[in-house]
């Protein structure tokens, strides 16, 4: 009875360590797992960071190339190499529409011309050629000596000195690209003695150019705007001048100092100047518009001296094309001025364009700073110019073979 007790009590205690036993490592297993699932689950699920796509994109990369960054260095600098070499073909393809544009509308102010030319009854320069416009010859600049009927001696003292004669002329054209012509219009009795008489020098000279204009002192603005169209229409030149015919110019000297502002689109040269504005009737000069510039007292906005200044070939165009539409004051200077406000124009101050006659100009070409064009301000010109041209062409002159001698 006692050994039965025993035997009893003893698998009864045997069962209880196993139940504690399986308590126990169903605990630790539980454990166990969930540590397990915690540790999976963190490295199933964890979210990559956007930022290190690239690297590890880079560094397959660098494992299938076998360099060390090398490929991506090399796929860099080609991005940038096509980013520069599509800018740098963007900007060319602009420069090439905007000379397409500048040539189609000089062909436009050319047919203008030629159908004014043919509305009018007058005969057409040789110059002008419908639908052969294209190629034309380029020239350096085109130089117009404004010139009224009564002033033939003072184109024959142009002549005799800064001009060049008739048959190198035509020479200083072919290469050196400078067209020169005195530029006069028609009288008010269209073919009376005084256009006859004109017909006759340029038929001994060849060198004037025949605007479809009426002469008179109080018509030099439009003057003014009918050279430029004309000029445009018969010769393609970087440069347009104008010079009046008692002003002593130097060629050579002048072509250097426009060559130095040729790659600019819009420049407007001369001796810059800013003058009252002159209310009072009966004086020289006189502004019947006046008011337009404010009170009384008041001064004209900067421009250009009106014995000689030049404009680059897109604001020629420009005034051909418009100028049926831009103002004219009763000074010319100025209305050359008021056509350029509100455009993109550079302008150039250069005061070697308006140096004094001898002994001004004769110490300046001494000290090695040849002037472009002397004169005398107090006579808007050079006082007697008929009697004092050859003086100040000997004293102040480039030289008869500087010109032939210079490249432009």
């Amino acid at each position: 009875m006692s050994w039965k007790s025993r035997g009893g009590g003893g698998e009864l205690s045997v069962s209880s360590s196993k139940g504690a036993f399986s308590r126990r490592w169903t605990i630790l297993l539980c454990i166990g797992c969930f540590c397990g699932g915690m540790f999976f689950s963190n490295r199933m699920w964890a979210v990559p960071e956007v930022k290190e796509f690239p690297r590890q994109a880079m560094s397959k990369d660098e494992s299938l190339s076998g360099g060390c960054g090398a490929k991506s260095v090399r796929i860099e600098r080609e991005g940038s190499t096509d980013v520069l070499g599509d800018s740098s073909r963007t900007h060319r393809a602009i420069q090439t529409l905007d000379k397409t544009i500048s040539n189609l509308e000089m062909e436009l102010a050319a047919a203008r011309a030629a159908q004014e030319s043919i509305v009018n009854g007058s005969p057409l320069p040789d110059e002008i050629k419908i639908g052969d416009a294209i190629p034309r010859r380029k020239y350096l600049m085109v130089i117009g000596i404004n010139t009224a009927f009564s002033s033939r001696k003072r184109r024959d003292s142009v002549r005799t000195t800064w001009m060049p004669p008739v048959d190198k002329r035509k020479e200083l054209e072919e290469e050196k690209g400078i067209v020169i012509r005195f530029v006069i219009g028609h009288s008010a009795t269209s073919g009376g003695i005084l256009d006859r008489a004109i017909e006759a020098e340029d038929k001994k000279h060849g060198d004037f150019l025949r605007l479809e204009h009426v002469e008179g002192y109080l018509e030099l603005s439009a003057k003014t705007k009918i050279y430029f169209a004309t000029a445009v229409a018969l010769w393609d030149a970087d440069f347009y001048v104008k010079v009046d015919d008692d002003v002593h110019m130097n060629i050579a000297t002048l072509g250097a100092t426009l060559v130095r502002h040729r790659l600019k689109p819009r420049v407007y040269i001369g001796c810059m100047k800013s003058g009252p504005v002159l209310a009072q009737k009966g004086v020289k000069y006189h502004e019947p518009e006046h008011w337009k510039f404010g009170e009384e007292g008041n001064r004209y906005f900067r421009h250009a001296t009106g014995q000689l200044y030049a404009v680059s070939k897109d604001l020629a165009t420009y005034i051909s094309i418009n100028r049926h539409v831009l103002h004219k004051y009763a000074n010319e200077d100025v209305s050359l001025g008021s056509w350029f406000i509100g455009l993109d124009v550079e302008h150039i101050d250069d005061r070697r364009l308006c140096c004094g006659t001898p002994p001004d100009c004769e110490w300046k070409a001494q000290a090695g700073n040849v002037c472009v064009a002397s004169y005398d301000w107090s006579c808007s010109g050079i006082c007697r110019s008929v009697e004092r041209m050859k003086e100040v062409h000997r004293r102040c002159g480039e030289g008869e073979n500087v010109l032939w001698k210079a490249s432009f």
